[in-house]
């Protein structure tokens, strides 16, 4: 059952066609059209009035306020030498002191340091403005009303205080941060809030590179065949001795996409938008993209990843399949988060530059370009999908340029951060990833994985 006041953008569901590369089959392929429109559909909640849930092309289903932007809770996690973030039914952390000292928690450099922009940074509560509850607000499902420390009233989701991001532009953005594994945003990362998927108990869904990827209850991927008819299971014989069927409990329902069928009597199997699914017996690590280099057999998704650049391309490596430019050279995202304890990113052209200055040229900006060019946007440049956007940046600030700016540099970004390449590679290496601090996890490049089967960089 989908809600019915989920809020539908124009263009937010474009979606990525298969690609048909010499080994792997099943990421975002340039430039491609849509066969067809995916939305992940998702389980309906109890929400105050107010709020509403949009489907977002790369998040799937989010919880949004009346004026569309998503919400996000920033949950504790411990990191190397602390622990930084919201604890559950605590109220906020994220207020309205501005630190201006480096904390000595995550990263190599001593407490004490001075942050960049430090006469001008802004404070946790003015990026991240908290969900304020009017005075008539009462508590609803799983959303609570926690006091704040100046004494307001915050929204709570499950516990956690909410936000909005101050990069959030258009309703149904999600710049701000991801839920993805691997998601090139800083390390104190703010998550995306929404509705669980509408997807039986036995299922779940991975956020990988290539889409929200359905997987089991053991997080092992889950295929379809192109052998199979609507409705219908051809999988027999020596084909079960490679593709197990994912069997449906005799107490499962259909529901939503979701349907059931009988392989034999009292033998059900589970169907996706009237596809049989199946297991790869060879499958040896969760979220494997492996069973899809048999021949008419694909990953299944709930929402394929958006559309790239049409120019852009993909490239085999010897440690998996990245996205690349027109050259075939790797593209790479950049991460960063400074080391203040509210933990504000610096991976945004709105946010400091020093870091990556740093890492990328030793503090001298000019090598800095040279060594790490963003990727050249043509003047008119269309985006295929929300998530890749042409901006104008200044080259040697990486802040954003000013109107009719000389010499900006007109650049592509996903999810509002510039994208490069590393100017020593030859097309097909990968030489650059994990440039920078602690791997370039806390301040550095990451390449833009699309298939990985030997980490989860593409998770």
């Amino acid at each position: 059952m989908r809600v019915k006041s989920v809020l539908i953008l124009t263009g937010l569901f474009l979606a990525a066609g298969l690609s048909a590369s010499p080994a792997h089959a099943q990421y975002a392929k340039a430039g491609a059209k849509p066969a067809a429109v995916e939305r992940e559909d998702f389980l309906p909640e109890p929400m105050p009035s107010g709020f509403q849930v949009i489907v977002n092309e790369v998040e799937g289903a989010v919880f949004a306020d009346a004026a569309g932007r998503t919400l996000y809770k920033w949950p504790l996690k411990g990191l190397r030498n602390g622990d930084v973030g919201d604890r559950k039914n605590a109220p906020s952390n994220c207020n309205n002191e501005v630190y201006t000292e480096n904390s000595g928690l995550q990263s190599p450099w001593p407490a004490g340091l001075k942050l960049p922009d430090a006469a001008v940074r802004k404070s946790c509560q003015e990026l991240w403005p908290a969900v304020l509850a009017g005075g008539d607000a009462a508590p609803v499902g799983k959303w609570a009303i926690i006091a704040r420390r100046d004494g307001t009233k915050q929204w709570a989701y499950d516990g956690y205080p909410l936000y909005i991001s101050v990069l959030d532009k258009q309703p149904g953005d999600v710049i701000g941060g991801s839920n993805r594994r691997s998601r090139g945003d800083s390390p104190g990362v703010r998550e995306p809030v929404g509705p669980n998927p509408n997807i039986p108990p036995a299922f779940a869904i991975s956020q990988v590179a290539s889409g929200r990827m359905l997987v089991n209850y053991a997080g092992y991927s889950v295929y379809a065949w192109d052998g199979d008819g609507p409705e219908k299971s051809n999988c027999t014989a020596d084909c079960l001795v490679t593709w197990s069927p994912v069997l449906a409990a005799e107490t499962s329902q259909p529901q939503g996409d979701w349907s059931i069928i009988q392989r034999s009597p009292g033998i059900r199997q589970w169907v996706f938008r009237k596809k049989p699914l199946y297991t790869y017996i060879a499958d040896t690590r969760p979220r494997s993209l492996t069973g899809s280099d048999e021949p008419g057999w694909h990953n299944v998704y709930t929402q394929h990843a958006p559309a790239v650049p049409a120019e852009f391309t993909q490239q085999e490596t010897h440690a998996g399949v990245v996205l690349a430019d027109a050259r075939g050279k790797t593209i790479y995202v950049y991460t960063c988060g400074d080391d203040a304890l509210d933990q504000q990113a610096c991976d945004h052209p709105a946010s400091p530059q020093e870091y990556r200055i740093l890492v990328c040229g030793g503090n001298d900006a000019a090598r800095c370009l040279k060594t790490w060019p963003p990727v050249a946007a043509a003047k008119g440049a269309k985006a295929p999908s929300r998530a890749w956007t042409a901006i104008d940046i200044d080259p040697l600030t990486g802040r954003y340029a000013a109107a009719g700016q000389p010499g900006a540099l007109h650049v592509w970004a996903y999810r509002g951060r510039p994208v490069y390449t590393f100017s020593s590679e030859n097309p097909g290496d990968v030489d650059g990833d994990a440039w920078g601090e602690f791997y370039g996890a806390r301040n550095g490049f990451k390449a833009f994985w699309l298939r990985d089967d030997f980490y989860t960089n593409a998770g």
